[in-house]
């Protein structure tokens, strides 16, 4: 009887579990499939890139938790490729592997201050008030009274909300505790997000722009002349039914807001980051208003104006880092790959080597859209290996203990997860509350306290 396949998924989150998925799906089960993260916990950037108060989009995480409860899949955490495992040894241990570990890091600005203390990229701030073990010790200062979010996606609006509601409105997240009591302390009382198009081509959703202005405590703010649109941008405001709605939403923000609010957001448009301001620090984002040229594109009007604002978070993009040994286009900052296929410098597949989500397509869609990228990565995978002779040398158990690595199994996982919903109970706090620190989180995946 042919042995089942065996397939590495290097990376915990949806993309990596929707490929497990597909994976059993599309063999009925007949494979094995084993999921590793350098991290101690699964899901990515659904427990650590979704803010805590969107409980919702959360809920995926159950999703996920079903799979990789499905027989013939199981998780090892805490090994990480490049220092425990190497591109070879996956290889020697599996039939293929499959690359997801997605778009970690963000772009720069490329300005004068950028490197300030108080320049800070959204992805550090994310990953702190989302628990990542890797920011649980990172310190922000609160004490400014005005930050500059430069960006208008999603992700530029969950740090905007997150800076404009109050500790005791988190409470019931599954924010760290050393989150909540920061934000206890913030005396920041008016927030600045910042585009370099105008409202026409903002990229967040309408409903992630409708819950800034429902926010209790916080007063939001368009200037009516940044909402003047273009022909161009006023046909796509008819056209597009995202546009529509997001123009919708944002002329209803050109009254000022109530002054008796704990803060305030502004949202600008036509605005360019030309420099950040400071000395020692950050004391001011001095920006150049902007307009289409004739082709669409953003250019500067040589008109200028400098916020005086003590902290400039940028989220103006992510991108994938390489990986140990695999190719990489440092262009797009993605693997170059036909359909999930990994090729090598000559443009031919790499044999037994996949890619899907992120790195594979660069930071697109939503996570949903990570299952049928993954699904089309696992096709053209089974395509290849089902019916080749094995090549498999030895057992990922062999390998793991011949070099004393203690990996966090799925049960351990269970662990820690229990932990962090025993630790809400006791401090009255909603569902679950995050363990970030590394040591903290190791211990309770060992049953510790």
């Amino acid at each position: 009887m042919a042995q089942p396949v065996r397939v590495a998924v290097i990376g915990s989150g949806p993309a990596g579990i929707y490929a497990a998925e597909a994976l059993v799906k599309q063999t009925d089960g007949d494979v094995r499939v084993d999921v590793f993260d350098r991290l101690p916990t699964p899901y990515g950037l659904v427990r650590y890139g979704v803010a805590p108060d969107h409980k919702s989009i959360k809920a995926i995480a159950r999703y996920l938790q079903k799979v990789l409860e499905t027989p013939g899949v199981r998780f090892f955490g805490c090994v990480e490729l490049g220092r425990d495992l190497s591109r070879a040894d996956l290889l020697d241990c599996y039939d293929a592997v499959i690359y997801s570990t997605g778009a970690m890091v963000d772009r720069h600005m490329r300005i004068p201050g950028e490197d300030l203390p108080g320049s800070i990229a959204a992805t550090d701030f994310v990953n702190w008030y989302c628990g990542h073990p890797d920011a649980a010790d990172h310190e922000f200062d609160l004490s400014v009274e005005e930050v500059a979010v430069i960006g208008v996606g999603n992700v530029a609006v969950d740090v905007v909300r997150i800076l404009a509601k109050t500790a005791d409105e988190l409470r019931e997240t599954d924010a760290p505790e050393q989150v909540i009591e920061a934000l206890s302390g913030s005396r920041v009382k008016r927030v600045h997000m910042i585009g370099r198009r105008g409202p026409a081509q903002a990229k967040f959703t309408t409903k992630e722009a409708r819950e800034l202005g429902e926010l209790p405590n916080a007063g939001i703010h368009v200037s009516p002349e940044d909402m003047d649109l273009d022909p161009a941008s006023a046909e796509l405001a008819e056209s597009d039914r995202h546009v529509r709605g997001n123009v919708k939403v944002l002329n209803t923000w050109t009254e000022e807001p109530p002054a008796d609010r704990l803060r305030r957001i502004d949202v600008r448009f036509w605005r360019a980051p030309a420099e950040i301001v400071g000395t020692e620090r950050v004391e001011g984002l001095r920006l150049e208003k902007t307009r289409l040229d004739d082709d669409g594109r953003v250019t500067g009007t040589g008109e200028f104006e400098t916020l005086p604002v003590g902290m400039v978070l940028r989220s103006v993009g992510y991108q994938s880092v390489p990986l140990d040994g695999v190719p990489f286009d440092e262009r797009s900052h993605t693997v170059p790959n036909d359909g999930g296929r990994i090729l090598g410098p000559d443009g031919s597949p790499v044999p037994r080597e996949y890619v899907a989500g992120w790195i594979k397509r660069g930071p697109t869609g939503v996570v949903g859209t990570n299952k049928s990228d993954a699904a089309e990565t696992v096709r053209n995978l089974l395509a290849d290996v089902t019916g080749s002779p094995t090549r498999r040398k030895l057992t990922i158990e062999e390998l793991l203990e011949s070099r004393g690595l203690r990996v966090v199994t799925y049960d351990d996982w269970l662990n820690l997860d229990a932990a962090e919903i025993a630790l809400a109970r006791r401090l009255d706090r909603g569902e679950r509350v995050k363990l970030a620190r590394w040591e903290a989180m190791t211990s309770a995946c060992r049953g510790r306290e």
